[in-house]
């Protein structure tokens, strides 16, 4: 790209997230509260809903991925909700372990955990700073 052409980013498509298992995949992001927008078996994905958006976390099917533990460090995927505290405790009822967390930043709280995969997904709030956040 030459010094005078330009573009515009508009905003999030999709964020991918690769997975060894689909149907597994599925359930453990159902359990994380991630309700699915449309699955293609066919093409190897499954998008999860992310808020009203139509942007969300896409899971594609990588033949012969294993678990594993999360590499450190890690791509992390952040998601705004109304208070990470929250959304602790929710993932820990539903047997999903924390890999950090909940802990105080700049603008509230946040918690991270990671699937059988090792995506790294962090929920976050705005509780310091609601003007910032989707919800003010």
């Amino acid at each position: 790209m030459s010094g005078d052409e330009s573009y515009e980013l508009l905003g999030f498509d999709h964020v991918l997230l690769p997975v060894g298992d689909l149907d597994e995949a599925v359930g453990f992001y159902g359990r994380a509260g991630f309700p699915v927008g449309f699955r293609l078996d066919e093409a190897g994905i499954v998008q999860l809903k992310v808020g009203g958006e139509t942007p969300g976390v896409v899971l594609r099917l990588e033949e012969g991925l294993g678990c594993r533990p999360p590499v450190w460090p890690s791509v992390r995927v952040w998601l705004e909700v109304p208070d990470a505290r929250v959304a602790a405790e929710a993932l820990s009822g539903a047997g999903i372990g924390l890999l950090d967390g909940p802990f105080s930043g700049a603008t509230g709280w946040t918690v991270e955990f990671a699937d059988p995969w090792g995506n790294v997904v962090g929920l976050t709030d705005y509780t310091k700073r609601p003007q910032l956040g989707r919800r003010p």
